[in-house]
């Protein structure tokens, strides 16, 4: 997965953050104007969204003679691949995600344990609504998203 440039990265933003409750995305010049504080041009925007979406990550749909743009995937979704790819920078995965496991937070750690007892079928009391948090209400990774590694 390619990372983000930080114009690239306050787009996406905008597109995650305001997306959500709309299915039918945002135009560029929604966009353009969102990004609160910089001064953009219409077309470095449009260039950005151009660019995102021959990366994959944003789809966009023709409407008249614009087109709107959503996130391919959810931040979270993208975050977790950040991650994966990271643990395939080298080295022992083992080591990395034992490392990785030795600096979060409490509250973290029970997000970790409730999202591995429910892969492995262990879901217990109360664990349901930490999932629920990370995966959705379901409880379950949307399709496309199964372990691979």
């Amino acid at each position: 997965m390619t990372r983000l440039g930080d114009l690239e990265r306050a787009v996406m933003d905008v597109l995650w953050d305001v997306v959500p409750g709309t299915s039918d995305g945002v135009t560029v010049r929604e966009v353009a104007d969102a990004l609160d504080g910089r001064e953009l041009a219409y077309t470095t925007v449009m260039t950005v969204l151009d660019r995102l979406a021959g990366k994959g990550m944003v789809q966009r749909e023709r409407e008249g003679r614009a087109w709107r743009y959503r996130p391919a995937a959810s931040r979270e979704a993208h975050i977790a691949q950040l991650m994966l790819d990271a643990l395939d920078l080298g080295g022992s995965r083992d080591a990395a995600l034992v490392r990785f496991a030795h600096s979060v937070t409490g509250t973290e750690a029970e997000v970790l344990r409730a999202a591995l007892g429910a892969e492995a079928g262990l879901t217990g009391p109360g664990e349901s609504e930490l999932t629920d948090r990370v995966d959705g209400p379901t409880g379950r990774r949307p399709a496309g998203e199964a372990a691979e590694r």
